[in-house]
Formats: structure tokens, C-alpha cells, sequence
């Protein structure tokens, strides 16, 4: 007869064991989200309560994850999950009809405003205070009413309704649209208008402010952020829905 303290040691459960292909967890805390198994690019920022879904085996240390609110793919690093205290979790979207999105408009300014008044930098991937990317701020401004839009300006751009625009033409602008700039082939920034061609945006420090700040569509604004983003200027969209939770392109 083997004594207790001679007894073996049951073998470790495995990544796959532990975190199985289609489970869903909650987070406890915020994590970052890298866009691939390895290396220490951003792909987005999953904070406390976000739930996730798992889409595979973990590689080199990280697990492949969908957040689940907005679809979103990344990888989670394996020891933050385990250090936090993941749960398990359940999911149904809450779809919005359209006035209450216009009715909540005023509190997803009133967000971007409170996030430009506190100290800031831009951050790829940023998605959380104080510290955000274009799209992960106009994501977390709307989010901070539970309305969730998708995660990139591409995305953002495609998932609202068009809005007609121009340099010095913006009189269908209403508060809250999006703003979307780029080349004529993809988006790759957006900013969320305040009216009268006014749009709060965070953007890097090639052309931008590396942080939140006010810039404007009209052609009597020359500060060389305004002129580099009029040049860059695709369209707007209206959020007239909120995101279901589908994995998007």
C-alpha cells in the first residue's frame, strides 16, 4: 500500500483542458489583446468584465480568443489569464434600437471630452483609459453606455449608416457621427464629430497630436493636423445599431 505522501503527482492539465475551443469566460481585470501568438503588437485591450470565447490551442504561451461583445480576434497571454481569476460566462447581446442610441449620445461625447481633459499619448491597439488608438476611443465612447460598435475604423466605417460630407460641406453632420479618413481604398482613422465640422479624434505623431485632441473639416482651419486629415477626408457614418457580437472582416 502506497502512503499518502508517497502518492503520484496527478499530471498538469494542458492549455486545451483548461481553456477549451468554444468556452466563454469573463475577465476579471484588463488584459492586453496582440494581434499574433508572438511578439508585442497591440491588436486591442480587453478590460475588466469583457467576456471572450475561445477559438483554438494555445500557441507559444497565448491563447486565441474572440472578445466576444464585438467579435474582435487576439491573443491573450496564458499567465495574465491565469494570475486574474477568469470565470466562466454567459453572452447575449443587448441590440439598441435607434433612438435610445440617439437618446445617449450626449454621454458618448461626454466620454471622449473627460478622456482628452486627462494627460494622454496615442497607443496602437489602445483601447482603455488613458491611453487609446483612433478607433479604440469612438469603441470605448460608445461602450461606456453599453453600445458596442466594432473595434476598427474600417469596421466602424462599414458598419454605420453613410452620411454625405465634404471639406466645408458637413451641414448633415449630426453630434455623435463618425468621421472617416484614409485613402480611397481603406479607412484607416476615424473621429467622432462634435458639430459645425468640430471632430475629437486621437491620433499618432506622424500627422496627428500622439494624443486626443479638437480638430476641424472647414478650410479656414490651417493648423497642419486639420489640413493633413481634410486631405484625408472618405465620409462619415451614423451608429444607428449596435454590434451583435459577430466575428467581422
Amino acid at each position: 500500500m502506497v502512503s499518502s505522501s508517497q502518492a503520484p503527482t496527478p499530471p498538469a492539465r494542458t492549455a486545451s483542458a483548461l481553456w477549451p475551443p468554444g468556452s466563454l469566460w469573463r475577465l476579471s481585470a484588463a488584459l492586453n489583446g496582440y494581434r499574433h501568438s508572438r511578439g508585442e503588437c497591440l491588436a486591442t485591450q480587453a478590460l475588466a468584465e469583457r467576456r471572450f470565447r475561445v477559438l483554438g490551442a494555445a500557441v507559444d504561451g497565448r491563447l486565441p480568443v474572440a472578445l466576444v461583445e464585438d467579435g474582435y480576434p487576439c491573443w491573450l497571454c496564458l499567465t495574465a489569464l491565469a494570475d486574474q481569476g477568469v470565470l466562466p460566462a454567459q453572452f447575449r447581446p443587448w441590440l439598441w434600437p435607434t433612438p435610445s442610441i440617439r437618446a445617449a449620445l450626449p454621454q458618448v461625447i461626454a466620454f471622449a471630452e473627460a478622456a482628452m481633459a486627462r494627460p494622454n499619448r496615442y497607443l496602437w491597439g489602445g483601447a482603455g483609459a488613458p491611453h487609446y488608438d483612433c478607433s479604440g476611443l469612438t469603441q470605448a465612447a460608445f461602450a461606456s453606455c453599453g453600445i458596442w460598435i466594432p473595434r476598427d475604423a474600417c469596421q466602424q466605417e462599414r458598419f454605420c449608416q453613410p452620411v454625405a460630407v465634404r471639406v466645408d460641406e458637413f451641414s448633415l453632420l449630426q453630434q455623435g457621427d463618425l468621421i472617416f479618413f484614409g485613402s480611397g481604398r481603406r479607412c484607416t482613422h476615424v473621429g467622432l464629430s462634435l458639430g459645425c465640422g468640430r471632430y475629437l479624434h486621437c491620433s499618432g505623431r506622424a500627422h496627428g497630436r500622439d494624443g486626443i485632441g479638437l480638430d476641424r473639416l472647414d478650410s479656414h482651419a490651417r493648423d497642419p493636423v486639420s489640413v493633413h486629415y481634410r486631405a484625408a477626408l472618405r465620409g462619415a457614418g451614423r451608429v444607428v445599431r449596435s454590434h451583435d457580437g459577430s466575428q467581422l472582416a
